[in-house]
């Protein structure tokens, strides 16, 4: 079978990731279990790896292998119009190639199928600068989120949104706002040359795919500084550990400087992580931090260790803990407290959470 035909049949079985690896069979993840695809017997070997990743080259517009050959990792992305859009990660390992190929479906733009809070999605609309973070660990969906906000602004604001993405994941069609989409190395050489020059690009809103290294944050902060709304991720869990992963970024002499800049420009910080569900699927629990004047002054304070409890307190305001997420999944029989447990960094919290949950569940 062509790799062409093999991809949509993944696609059809509901796939988050495919795997080309020698020495076992073509994989794929679906719901956070991996699954054999045809005979589990059938062992690729380098050639088959070879000549799959290959054709996966040509279906990315004839894409040249010799970069991977000679550098030995290669990020891109293609589409198949008839199944969905893929982002791959290709590699050598143990002198053979390899790929991991991410599945993003054209009709997963979806909030509420894909339970992201109104919260969250509705942000931007009301927020039309400063700093807006997605954080979580690799495979949490943050690029999902980002693109569902994008999407929402794309369909209800006349903006110049710029994204700065490597590679490409949602192709968005302009809407009442211009999406400009730029893919690092294949359009610009970096996401800090990329985030420089967008500042001359009359942007409203810059979605920059991630915040790597000190020089990219200070520019992303000062474009959110000058009036610009900027979308982001980093791989931390909690907003708390987010701040501090950004000051840590910096000098010690530069930190009291980008506590009192970032007490200014952030506006909002979505920690996310996935979850197993009683019938093993998978869905999202969520840590939302919006930045109100108490928030603001810890921050300008270097006091961030009480930040959970304004958002404890903030539920108002529409502020959640990761712990509070969890125990409401729990309360609405979707995960298991065991589940609960395992995905939670502050068990003696979840414990109390999970006390109030269940006697709100009994409340009449």
């Amino acid at each position: 079978m062509a790799i062409k035909d093999t991809l949509k049949e993944i696609v059809q079985n509901e796939a988050s990731d495919i795997f080309i690896v020698a020495g076992r069979a073509l994989t794929y993840k679906v719901h956070g279990h991996l699954v054999s695809y045809g005979d589990s017997a059938d062992i690729l070997k380098p050639r088959d790896c070879y000549d799959l990743i290959s054709e996966i080259y040509g279906l990315a517009g004839n894409r040249d292998l010799k970069y991977l050959e000679d550098v030995g990792d290669d990020d891109f992305s293609f589409t198949l119009r008839e199944a969905a859009r893929f982002r791959v990660n290709a590699f050598k390992q143990r002198g053979s190639l390899s790929a991991v190929i991410r599945v993003i479906a054209f009709d997963n733009l979806h909030p509420e199928k894909l339970m992201i809070p109104d919260e969250i999605i509705n942000f931007p609309l009301e927020h039309k600068k400063g700093l807006v973070l997605i954080t979580g660990p690799a495979g949490s969906g943050k690029s999902t989120t980002l693109a569902c906000m994008i999407d929402k602004i794309n369909r209800n604001r006349e903006a110049h949104i710029i994204t700065l993405e490597d590679p490409i994941e949602y192709l968005h069609n302009h809407v009442k706002s211009i999406v400009s989409q730029r893919e690092i190395i294949s359009d610009t050489e970096s996401y800090l040359t990329a985030l420089r020059a967008s500042l001359r690009e009359s942007p409203d809103v810059i979605l920059l795919g991630e915040m790597r290294d000190p020089e990219t944050i200070s520019v992303a902060m000062t474009a959110a500084e000058t009036g610009h709304l900027v979308l982001s991720t980093l791989h931390t869990i909690g907003a708390a550990n987010t701040i501090e992963r950004i000051i840590d970024a910096f000098p010690p002499n530069q930190q009291h400087q980008i506590y009192i800049q970032l007490s200014m420009v952030l506006q909002m910080v979505v920690s996310q992580q996935l979850v197993e569900t009683i019938d093993k699927k998978r869905v999202p629990a969520f840590e939302i931090m919006k930045l109100n004047p108490a928030i603001r002054n810890n921050i300008r304070e270097r006091n961030l260790q009480s930040i959970e409890n304004f958002i404890a307190t903030g539920e108002k305001e529409g502020m959640i803990l990761m712990n509070k997420s969890l125990a409401n999944l729990v309360r609405d029989g979707i995960i298991t407290e065991d589940t609960a447990y395992k995905s939670t960094t502050n068990p003696e919290n979840l414990e109390r959470e999970l006390y109030f949950a269940n006697k709100s569940k009994l409340t009449p």
